[in-house]
């Protein structure tokens, strides 16, 4: 399986082992403690529910904390959280590929200033955030709009 954050999330946060690119990269990264504030703090809460096969792709995210469940941070329903990374996921399970164009362009329209917003409330809270979709069509769509989003295929859904 492959691992679904970049390798320096999970290297140790000691700052003798960080170069100077990667410090400015974590320094926003809280620790997943009480140090965080109050609603920053993720809360294992139910699936919003009504979507079996989204369920199923948010709870096999790697490395998952909250199998089963979403994470409440700041107000926002996250789909998964790899604790140990410190990642947040929103989770898309469009059929994206058989979409005729004008509606994949109405898809992504409507997704990637969603995606901002989520991506916006993960770091205000010191967490990295990532998008899993299931086709590379998708993936690439997404990013041709906004290149800074961490797009993900989710190759376990």
């Amino acid at each position: 399986m492959t691992v679904m954050v970049e390798p320096d999330t999970q290297k140790a946060q000691d700052p003798k082992e960080q170069t100077e690119g990667s410090k400015a990269n974590r320094s926003s990264r809280a620790p997943l403690t009480s140090s965080r504030r109050p609603e920053c703090i993720p809360k294992i809460v139910p699936h919003r529910g009504g979507d079996p096969l989204h369920d199923q792709c948010a709870d096999k995210v790697p490395q998952n904390s909250f199998p089963g469940f979403d994470a409440l941070v700041n107000g926002k329903h996250f789909d998964a959280l790899q604790s140990s990374a410190g990642v947040l996921w929103e989770i898309k399970t469009d059929n994206f590929d058989p979409y005729t164009i004008p509606l994949q362009r109405i898809v992504v329209a409507k997704q990637v200033p969603e995606l901002q917003h989520e991506r916006n409330i993960a770091r205000s809270c010191g967490f990295d955030f990532r998008t899993g979709v299931r086709s590379a069509a998708h993936k690439r769509a997404l990013e041709a709009i906004d290149i800074t989003l961490k797009v993900i295929v989710m190759d376990w859904c």
